[in-house]
């Protein structure tokens, strides 16, 4: 990201950066926040599109510190979830790397477990979205 992580920091811990780096045929919708900006303990309700079905999500954000957060899904449409965000400055601070360490477990055991490479399909498919879209935001071409 050509991005000092300042900025980016600055962008992925306002919320409404969720309805900006989702892919628009998932339509987001921020249904309610504690907060606008992401702090430790802060809960958001989103309402979203997986596959054809239009679900809610509730997480809830277990930790932050500088440039670092977990959020965990507290209800929603898997058994569980957890999504670390890691952002490192990189090129004499110029630059940053940003890292994405999800673990989730789908729900209805067996059957489920069929659809783990589907799902691993989909969350490539949607973090790749998430960098190009993050890219245009801070270079100012939304």
């Amino acid at each position: 990201m050509n991005s000092p992580v300042d900025k980016v920091w600055e962008f992925y811990t306002d919320v409404k950066h969720l309805e900006i780096v989702t892919p628009k045929e998932m339509k987001l919708r921020i249904i309610n926040a504690t907060s606008e900006k992401i702090t430790e303990g802060s809960e958001i309700w989103v309402e979203a599109k997986l596959i054809i079905v239009k679900t809610r999500w509730h997480s809830v954000i277990r930790s932050l510190k500088p440039y670092q957060y977990l959020d965990e899904m507290v209800k929603g449409p898997f058994k569980r979830w957890t999504h670390l965000h890691i952002f490192h400055s990189t090129n004499d601070q110029k630059q940053t790397e940003i890292l994405d360490e999800i673990n989730f477990k789908i729900p209805y055991g067996r059957v489920g477990k069929l659809f783990e490479g589907y799902a691993y399909t989909q969350l490539q498919k949607l973090f790749d979205h998430r960098e190009a879209a993050t890219f245009r935001t801070l270079q100012g071409n939304r």
